[in-house]
């Protein structure tokens, strides 16, 4: 299967990427990158730890990683109601992942940026209102951190 764009060619921007470090305990990251998530005004429905699961399920041995899903209900809304397909991408992720302890990764892509690189969002005026909506939510997120 070919894909068709070449990611290698795609800049950090084109997914929405963003990512900082903080220096804190890993449960404290959680509960600090929450509070943010929170107060810019993403809620935050669905949260999970992969490296619990598999190290309990696999014995993988991996150090702390945790996935908090974030939502802005009426953006989401505003969302679905142009493409049904987007759910697939739902939430928002923020993932926080140990780098060693004491030191914190905050990852984030941009789910609406990404639905429309891979055809499953439209390419239109409104879209781009939630691409760039979801967008000052992520920069007051990641200015607060």
């Amino acid at each position: 299967m070919s894909l068709a764009f070449d990611p290698a060619e795609l800049e950090s921007d084109d997914i929405g990427e963003k990512q900082a470090t903080i220096e804190m305990e890993h449960e404290e990251a959680i509960e600090h990158v929450r509070t943010i998530a929170e107060s810019v005004g993403f809620g935050v429905p669905v949260e999970f730890s992969p490296s619990e699961l598999l190290n309990e399920k696999v014995d993988a041995d991996r150090d702390p990683y945790y996935v908090l899903g974030a939502c802005n209900p009426a953006v989401a809304n505003r969302a679905l109601e142009q493409s049904l397909k987007q759910g697939a991408l739902f939430p928002c992720n923020f993932v926080i992942w140990q780098e060693e302890p004491g030191v914190q990764r905050v990852y984030h892509v941009s789910i609406m940026k990404i639905g429309r690189l891979i055809g499953i969002a439209p390419d239109n005026d409104e879209w781009e209102s939630i691409v760039e909506d979801t967008g000052e939510f992520v920069e007051a997120f990641f200015e607060e951190l």
